[in-house]
């Protein structure tokens, strides 16, 4: 360890012992941490048109767990993906239209802007040779804020806040993402690991789910599954109300009147935080950690052991966490959960990969119980839409790096969506209030400092 290092620490040691707050002084000044309130709900902090989270219902004050809900401009998740499976056709285009233009397009609205869409695809002349790959990143989401902002240079009216303007802005950023994505990985396997580099350019009669696929394999090759599967994830991914952290962070930044682009970004890097976004990746990662400690997938009472020392913080990643289970709003079942387990079990089985499903399944059954047993906690836990995601990913042969942005290809549109509501209704610059405990102090010469 150099001086500097040794200078780091100390500083640093210093640092803790000033700014440490006891927790009890959060509950004596009435502090929301999280914006939660003391029964685990969010505190109201805004309004909004375009989605909404159901997890629960309040009956005598108490919260009553409840079966989850998601609703996007008033239709119902479950009907929504329903509907577009029964008429067999990739629905996220459509999705994109109903949360950010209100309603969903008839046929011909629909085709309209499919095509107004096609030409969005593509990256300025130059940006993907020098941006992306010539300085390729670990983080595939690194890259992804990174190009963002680098567009603002390429947009002629970047700063332009009219309702028209930012609506084309957003349309041309969720139609740049997919390819963003793919050529930001294919960087990091050929700059920083050796693997072939390869760049597929967009194919303008391809659905955002197939473009992907098309531009993040070699042979461009994908089954019909795989981009029905893609386009589901998409769907039920596209937003999630106004209080999740990536889109309150949407809001915030929008508040100041910054630029698309701005705004945008910091929703990726909110997102990129192992305890929103990349929540589905560490499943797995817990997951393939379990099955390398349990011997029998099928033995509850081996399973039960070693997710106990996960919890009490002696195994996995020694956090405490069981990964995908539980979330901030659901309590009983998070729909979109409901939706991919489905999914997942069926492909599992075709892929021969059924006791691992099962695995996955006595996660779900074991854990609230382990819960009550080690936190003495009552509170329902379900798996959220992480735990089954990461695993559908697996069994479509995606790679983890791209976990996370496959959920910010998707979760974009709502990005997008809250942006601009935030700018039509917001009309104030959110800034919420900080206790001070601070005593006040005389300022000390240099010569008198300990």
């Amino acid at each position: 360890m150099n001086n500097l290092d040794q200078f780091v620490e100390y500083a640093t040691d210093q640092l803790m012992q000033t700014v440490e707050i006891e927790r009890e002084l959060f509950d004596e000044y009435g502090v929301k941490r999280g914006l939660r309130n003391k029964d685990g709900s969010g505190v109201l902090v805004g309004l909004t048109k375009i989605s909404s989270v159901v997890g629960y219902k309040k009956e005598g004050g108490r919260i009553v767990p409840a079966d989850g809900e998601l609703y996007y401009r008033g239709i119902s998740i479950q009907d929504l993906v329903k509907g577009i499976l029964k008429e067999e056709r990739h629905g996220f285009p459509e999705v994109i239209y109903l949360l950010l233009f209100g309603r969903l397009p008839n046929e011909k609205e629909l085709e309209s802007f499919k095509d107004y869409m096609k030409p969005l695809i593509s990256l300025p002349p130059g940006l993907n040779e020098t941006t992306i790959l010539q300085f390729p990143s670990p983080s595939v989401m690194n890259k992804l804020q990174r190009v963002i902002l680098v567009l603002y240079a390429f947009d002629d009216h970047p700063d332009d806040l009219s309702i028209t303007n930012v609506v084309r802005q957003c349309l041309s950023l969720i139609a740049k993402f997919p390819l963003i994505i793919a050529y930001s990985y294919q960087s990091m396997r050929h700059g920083l690991y050796g693997d072939s580099l390869f760049v597929h350019p967009p194919h303008p009669d391809l659905c955002c789910a197939e473009n992907f696929l098309h531009m993040l394999r070699s042979d461009s090759k994908y089954s019909e599954l795989e981009s029905d599967l893609l386009d589901l994830t998409l769907m039920l991914h596209a937003d999630h109300g106004g209080g999740n952290n990536s889109t309150f962070t949407t809001r915030v930044v929008t508040s100041s009147h910054t630029d698309t682009y701005s705004a945008i970004a910091a929703a990726v890097g909110s997102l990129k935080g192992p305890l929103h976004g990349a929540a589905n990746r560490s499943v797995i990662d817990m997951v393939n950690n379990i099955k390398d400690n349990v011997k029998d997938w099928n033995d509850e009472d081996e399973i039960s052991v070693y997710l106990q020392k996960i919890l009490a913080k002696k195994a996995h990643d020694r956090t405490g966490l069981i990964y995908g289970m539980g979330h901030a709003v659901y309590t009983k079942s998070d729909p979109r959960a409901v939706v991919l387990k489905q999914k997942a079990k069926e492909l599992a089985s075709e892929k021969g990969r059924s006791d691992e499903y099962q695995l996955y399944l006595n996660i779900e059954k074991l854990t609230p119980g382990i819960f009550q047993k080690i936190k003495g906690s009552n509170k329902v836990i379900s798996p959220n839409v992480d735990f089954y995601s990461g695993f559908v990913y697996d069994l479509l042969n995606f790679p983890p790096e791209i976990y996370t942005p496959l959920f910010a290809m998707a979760r974009v549109v709502g990005w997008s969506a809250h942006r601009i509501e935030e700018l039509i209704n917001g009309k104030r610059i959110i800034r919420p209030a900080y206790g001070a405990l601070l005593s006040t102090q005389p300022y000390l010469p240099l010569d008198d400092r300990k």
